[in-house]
C-alpha cells in the first residue's frame, strides 16, 4: 500500500493518473450525483491534496491562519482578478437592455439591411450587443425581434435566430468582459487588451463560417416556423414609454471600455516606459477603471438623462448582479483545484508528458476543455477546469502575451463545442424559437461545433505566426 501511494505522489505516470481520478471524480459528482460545480471543485480538490500527500496545513491552514492555504490563496487570487471586472460588465449589460439600447440598435440594422439581408442584421446586432450581456439575457432581449423579422421574411426562423445566438455565443467565448475569457486570462496571465485582439482575430472568421454562412444553407433545408404564442407576446410590446437612447450613445457606452482597454494594451507597446501619457492610458486602461467609467456614463446617458431615478438604477444594479453568485463561487473553487494540481507536482508532470509526446500546449488546451465540455455541458467548468490544468504548464515557461491569449482562446474554443441536451443554452433556444430536439442537434450543435472548430483553427494558424 505504502508503494503504491508512494507512486502516486511521486511519479509523473502516478500523478497523471491522480489528476485522471480526480477529473473522473469531479465529472461523476456534477453529472450522475448532481452536485452543484462549486461543492464538487472542492471535493475533487481536497480529495486530490489528501491523496498526493500535501500536508494538512497546506490545504486549509492551520487553527490560527488560513490565509496562506491552497483553499484560501486559490479561491482569493482568481475572484480577485475577475470579480470586479465581470460585475461592472454585467452591469453595463443590464443598463443597455433596460434603456432599449438593444431592440433599437437591432432595428437600425434591419431597416439598413433590409428585408433581404435580416439574418446579417441579425447577426450583426448580437455581435455588437453580445459583448456587454450575457448570453441567456441577450436571447431574452433580441428574441422578439427575431419573430417579427421571420414572420416578416416568410422564411425559416433558423435563418434569423441561428446568426443571433451564434454571435451572442461567439462573443460569450471570446471576449471581455464574459466570465469565461477574462477567468482564462486570469489563469493564464494574460493581459486583456491582448485577449481582445486575439478574441476578434479568432472569433470572427469563426462567427463568419458558423453563423452566416451555416445557417445560410441549413435554414433552406429545415423550415420551421415563427412559434405563435411568442410573435403575440412580441408584438404585445412592453409598454415602455421613455424615450430610447441614440444610437451613437449605445454604440459609445458599448465601445468606450474596449477603447480604453486597447489604448493600454498599445501604449505599452508603442510608448516610451515612464512616459506621463503612457501612465494615463495605462490607468484608465486598467479593465477595471475602464468599466467604472463606462458604467458611469450609462448611468447617466441610458439612466437619468431618460428619467430614471437613484432608486430604480439601484435596484436594476442589484437585480443585474444576483446571477453572478453562483459563477463567482464556481471560478473560485476552480482557482483552487488549480492551485491543488500545481502544488502536487500534477502540472509539471503533465508539461513533461505533453512535451515527451510533442503535442503542442495549444492543442492540449483545447482538447481537455473540449472533452470537459461535452461531458457535462458548462462551458465555465470547461474553462475553469481546463486554466486550472494549463496555468502550471505556461507560468514561467517564457511565452508572450500574444500566445498566452491564443491558449486563452483555444480553451474557450473547446468549451463550446458540441453543445447538447446538457447544456442549458441548448434548451433556452430551443424554448425560446421553438425547435424541437432532433433539429436543434442538427443545427445549434453543428453551429457550436463549427464555432468551436473554427476559432481552435484561427488560434492555431495565429500561434505560428506570432512570437
Amino acid at each position: 500500500m505504502d508503494t503504491f501511494v508512494n507512486w502516486l505522489q511521486h511519479d509523473t505516470a502516478g500523478l497523471l493518473t491522480l489528476c485522471a481520478v480526480g477529473i473522473f471524480v469531479l465529472l461523476l459528482m456534477i453529472i450522475r450525483l448532481r452536485i452543484e460545480p462549486f461543492i464538487a471543485l472542492i471535493i475533487a480538490g481536497l480529495l486530490i491534496a489528501l491523496v498526493a500527500g500535501l500536508p494538512v496545513e497546506e490545504i486549509v491552514g492551520s487553527a490560527q491562519s488560513s490565509s496562506d492555504s491552497l483553499l484560501e490563496g486559490g479561491f482569493g487570487s482568481i475572484l480577485g482578478h475577475i470579480t470586479a471586472i465581470v460585475g461592472l460588465g454585467t452591469i453595463l449589460g443590464s443598463l443597455l437592455e433596460a434603456s432599449g439600447g438593444a431592440q433599437l440598435l437591432t432595428r437600425k440594422l434591419l431597416s439598413a439591411f433590409g428585408e433581404k439581408r435580416a439574418p446579417l442584421a441579425m447577426g450583426l446586432a448580437g455581435l455588437v450587443f453580445g459583448i456587454p450581456v450575457f448570453f441567456d439575457i441577450g436571447i431574452f432581449v433580441l428574441a422578439p425581434l427575431v419573430y417579427v423579422a421571420a414572420r416578416q421574411g416568410g422564411r425559416s426562423i433558423l435563418l434569423y435566430c441561428l446568426p443571433l445566438v451564434g454571435a451572442l455565443s461567439m462573443t460569450h467565448a471570446f471576449l471581455p468582459p464574459h466570465p469565461g475569457p477574462v477567468v482564462a486570462a486570469g489563469l493564464l496571465g494574460v493581459d486583456l487588451g491582448w485577449l481582445i485582439l486575439m478574441g476578434f482575430a479568432c472569433g470572427i472568421p469563426a462567427f463568419v463560417v458558423s453563423s452566416l454562412i451555416f445557417p445560410a444553407w441549413i435554414g433552406k433545408r429545415i423550415h420551421l416556423p415563427v412559434p405563435e404564442e411568442m410573435l403575440a407576446a412580441a408584438e404585445t410590446g412592453d409598454g415602455e414609454d421613455r424615450p430610447e437612447p441614440g444610437l451613437g450613445v449605445v454604440a459609445f457606452i458599448i465601445g468606450l471600455p474596449l477603447v480604453l482597454i486597447l489604448g493600454a494594451t498599445f501604449g505599452s507597446i508603442t510608448l516610451p516606459e515612464g512616459s506621463t501619457l503612457l501612465q494615463v492610458l495605462t490607468f484608465i486602461g486598467n479593465p477595471t477603471v475602464a468599466l467604472t467609467i463606462a458604467v458611469l456614463l450609462a448611468f447617466w446617458l441610458l439612466g437619468l438623462r431618460r428619467g430614471m431615478t437613484g432608486a430604480e438604477l439601484s435596484t436594476l444594479t442589484g437585480t443585474a448582479l444576483k446571477p453572478l453568485g453562483m459563477i463567482l463561487l464556481v471560478v473560485g473553487a476552480g482557482g483552487f483545484f488549480g492551485e491543488v494540481l500545481s502544488a502536487t507536482g500534477v502540472g509539471e508532470a503533465l508539461a513533461g508528458s505533453l512535451q515527451a509526446n510533442g503535442l503542442p500546449i495549444l492543442v492540449s488546451a483545447y482538447v481537455i476543455s473540449s472533452g470537459l465540455r461535452i461531458a457535462q455541458g458548462s462551458a465555465t467548468v470547461a474553462i475553469v477546469t481546463t486554466g486550472g490544468i494549463m496555468a502550471p504548464l505556461v507560468v514561467g515557461a517564457g511565452y508572450s502575451q500574444p500566445q498566452l491569449a491564443l491558449i486563452a482562446v483555444a480553451i474557450a474554443a473547446g468549451s463550446i463545442i458540441a453543445s447538447h441536451v446538457n447544456d442549458g443554452g441548448f434548451w433556452i433556444i430551443s424554448r425560446y424559437f421553438g425547435i424541437p430536439v432532433k433539429e436543434m442537434l442538427k443545427t445549434w450543435t453543428v453551429l457550436e461545433t463549427l464555432l468551436s472548430l473554427t476559432g481552435f483553427g484561427m488560434a492555431a494558424l495565429l500561434s505560428a505566426l506570432v512570437s
